[in-house]
């Protein structure tokens, strides 16, 4: 059974592999985004998490790095940074103290615009319909939570 696997396998370009390709689209994105997101003085590591407190403001720190697939040694220092930039504050929670809350500040939430504008200018360069768009993130979503569920079953 492990041949047949091998030479179905076997002849695969680097080019041909799905996750060189996602690779190479997220290399693409960050190098895209780059100046853009210059303008408005973030990284794309904080301009994620802007989004997703966009979506949801007030969470906590877990539940942002579970949400953006970060570790909290990557996502504190990046909070540090968005907080000392004034675009966030981080509380302690009055119901469990050992919790931090993340919240957008009145600056934070004046960048939505251009979040925005990241957003439209990065989705018509793709030269793509919407539903397009639409149906490849359902695809990679859904790549996401098959992978990340055999994980669970791979060995270590």
């Amino acid at each position: 059974m492990a041949e047949k696997k091998t030479e179905e396998f076997q002849g695969f370009e680097l080019d041909q592999h799905l996750c060189f390709a996602i690779y190479k689209a997220n290399h693409a994105f960050n190098r895209f985004y780059k100046p853009v997101m210059k303008k408005l003085g973030i990284t794309y590591p904080q301009y994620i998490t802007l989004l997703a407190l966009f979506e949801k403001d007030d969470q906590r720190v877990s539940e942002l790095g579970e949400r953006l697939f970060l570790e909290s040694n990557t996502l504190t220092p990046l909070l540090k940074r968005l907080e000392e930039m004034g675009f966030i504050s981080r509380t302690r929670s009055k119901e469990d103290e050992r919790q931090v809350i993340v919240s957008l500040t009145d600056e934070g939430r004046g960048l939505s615009d251009g979040v925005i504008d990241v957003q439209h200018c990065a989705f018509t360069s793709l030269d793509a319909s919407l539903e397009t768009v639409t149906e490849l993130v359902d695809q990679l979503n859904d790549i996401q939570r098959k992978l990340t569920a055999a994980k669970a079953k791979v060995p270590a």
